[in-house]
């Protein structure tokens, strides 16, 4: 291309470039077309920008918002457990209060004075010499030894050996515990004897002309010198003539669940003598005998 022809189409390019700048000066149509082109090509890159930028966003908020739930989860997690171990506290102490309320039932004259204790320990072992329980008094806090111990039931035995402020109590089903007792209905007197731990107790020397009754009730009489007058014990489960003997042989199961012991309750002897109504015909149920025998 020569010199000629460049000059021709530089003039020719110019001339129109001058013919559309003044027509678009006059009538703006290049101006909206451009900007028209502007806005769409600027649309269709900035829309998929920002719904990317709203998912980002949602992710973002949604990630935040778990972390919170997940950590008031943990936090109600905590107020949880800690409302269940105040509510299994408050049942245990309800329990306890309940059988506290029922040893302080327990009716007791001026002679004899109760004081609560908790055991410690129950027997060591199957095998274990004497069937006994610790307690959580000893001979400084009232259990001297013989000292009567009951629950709200009956009678669990005597405080065998004593510590300043402990004690070991020699059950009634241990074979070396004696108590004197009668029927609660026929008032036939014996010997109640321990025959070991899960065993029925014995009760011996009662005459076979005795008529004693399946279900009654055994109570101490008070004549040993040991324990107050009229503390249940057991209930009679069996009565048949001996077959060795002139009495009867009897069995009967303890009133107390000489397994699951908590709170007892000591009865301590003050030496009071107890107030007697010489005109009634029923005697207290509660009644020591004027002079106890030494303990042994």
């Amino acid at each position: 291309m020569t010199l000629r022809r460049l000059l021709v189409l530089a003039g020719v390019l110019l001339i129109l470039f001058l013919g559309m700048y003044s027509w678009n000066q006059s009538t703006h149509a290049l101006d909206d077309i451009s900007t028209d082109l502007g806005l769409e090509i600027g649309g269709a890159v900035l829309s998929p920008v920002r719904s990317l930028q709203d998912i980002l966003s949602d992710f973002w908020l949604n990630y935040v918002d778990l972390l919170a739930v997940r950590e008031e989860n943990e936090v109600l997690k905590a107020h949880v457990a800690k409302l269940e171990s105040r509510l299994l506290a408050t049942t245990e102490d309800l329990a306890e209060l309940k059988r506290l309320r029922l040893l302080l039932r327990m009716p007791v004259d001026k002679r004899w004075k109760p004081l609560g204790a908790r055991v410690l320990s129950g027997q060591v072992g199957p095998n274990a010499v004497l069937n006994s329980i610790t307690i959580n008094r000893g001979y400084a806090t009232g259990a001297r030894p013989g000292t009567p111990l009951v629950s709200s039931r009956g009678l669990i035995g005597r405080v065998l050996r004593a510590s300043a402020h402990s004690a070991s109590v020699l059950m009634i089903t241990d074979p070396a515990s004696r108590i004197a007792v009668y029927t609660q209905q026929n008032r036939a007197m014996g010997i109640m004897r321990g025959n070991g731990p899960s065993k029925p107790l014995l009760l011996d020397f009662v005459p076979r002309d005795e008529g004693v009754r399946l279900g009654e009730h055994i109570v101490t009489s008070g004549l040993d010198g040991v324990y107050p007058k009229g503390l249940p014990i057991a209930r009679v489960i069996s009565a048949e003539p001996s077959n060795y003997t002139e009495f009867l042989a009897i069995t009967a199961e303890p009133l107390v669940d000489l397994k699951h012991l908590e709170e007892v309750l000591l009865l301590e002897d003050t030496g009071v003598a107890p107030e007697v109504d010489e005109n009634s015909v029923q005697q207290k149920e509660f009644v020591g005998p004027q002079k106890p025998g030494r303990y042994r």
